[in-house]
């Protein structure tokens, strides 16, 4: 082995490591309890565990809660998901753009809300979208509108937890956004004035070309977040109303750790890692075409 193969090797072992016993164990794992009926009694005595093959995963997919727990999840992730991305590119631009003032102070402010406590952020908006106390309200109630019940009512209980999520989340995004925009040569941009492109073409032919690895890098971030929504519905409506809210990995930690069916909860994980895997190499192929 030559002395350039050996310091590779000895530079990725560390991360192949990490990767091995932080990622494709458990990933293996998951799938050898989603085959058995690992349950309360099997963690008393590992002998009660039995295999029972796809048995699970057929039980999931026949069941209704799960793809009303799905449809859930899809309609947070692609609701969502492009206006975190949109809300984060247009805080870049206006952070990064050359007229602004104070700049470090409004990165400061749009990213404090990465940085709080999601619980806090659950309880607080709790009180704010309260329907007769709550400050939503009363803003409504002060331009002449009717109050909203946001948490109560079906539908609207998901516009508000998507509004939640797009305002904790979009700040971490507009950093990496602000760092693809200041990597674009200010030649391109000279170019483009020279031959007579206004600020929207330049926006259109020049700045969102070339973000292009940042989109991509934004975009697979953004969908496996979203896609494992839990904590914004379990604080604020515990999956109500009428299930409106009810998320796949909240659907598996329900039948995990409140009826103890880890079998099950199991085959509900792996089968939303199918979909995660999915949509990353989804987004990948597109990426790789444009």
């Amino acid at each position: 082995m030559s002395r350039e193969a050996r310091a590779a090797v000895l530079f990725l072992t560390p991360a192949l490591v990490v990767l091995v016993f932080f990622f494709f164990l458990p990933v293996i794992a998951g799938f050898a309890l989603s085959v058995t009926d690992f349950d309360l009694y099997a963690i008393g005595d590992i002998h009660n565990m039995r295999f029972i093959a796809l048995r699970n995963y057929a039980a999931v997919l026949r069941s209704e809660v799960f793809w009303t727990a799905f449809v859930n999840t899809l309609y947070f992730a692609l609701v969502g998901g492009p206006l975190t991305v949109a809300a984060s590119l247009g805080a870049a631009l206006l952070v990064n753009a050359k007229a602004a003032k104070l700049k470090p102070l409004f990165r400061t402010i749009y990213f404090a809300p990465v940085v709080t406590t999601l619980v806090a952020v659950g309880i607080v908006f709790r009180f704010l979208y309260h329907p007769r106390f709550g400050m939503i309200n009363r803003v409504l109630e002060s331009i002449g509108l009717q109050p909203v019940d946001w948490l109560s009512d079906p539908r609207w209980a998901m516009p508000a937890i998507i509004a939640v999520a797009v305002w904790k989340n979009f700040g971490y995004n507009m950093i990496i956004f602000i760092a693809g925009l200041q990597n674009i040569p200010d030649e391109l941009y000279e170019a483009a004035r020279i031959d007579g492109a206004g600020e929207w073409k330049q926006f259109r032919h020049v700045t969102l070309p070339m973000l292009g690895p940042t989109f991509l890098f934004v975009g697979i971030v953004t969908a496996i977040g979203y896609l494992q929504l839990f904590a914004e519905p379990y604080v604020m409506t515990h999956g109500g109303p009428l299930n409106r809210t009810l998320s796949a990995v909240m659907l598996m930690y329900q039948e995990g750790f409140k009826w103890w069916r880890m079998g099950y909860a199991a085959a509900v994980a792996f089968l939303l890692f199918l979909v995660i895997a999915a949509a990353t190499a989804l987004q990948m192929r597109l990426q790789e075409r444009r």
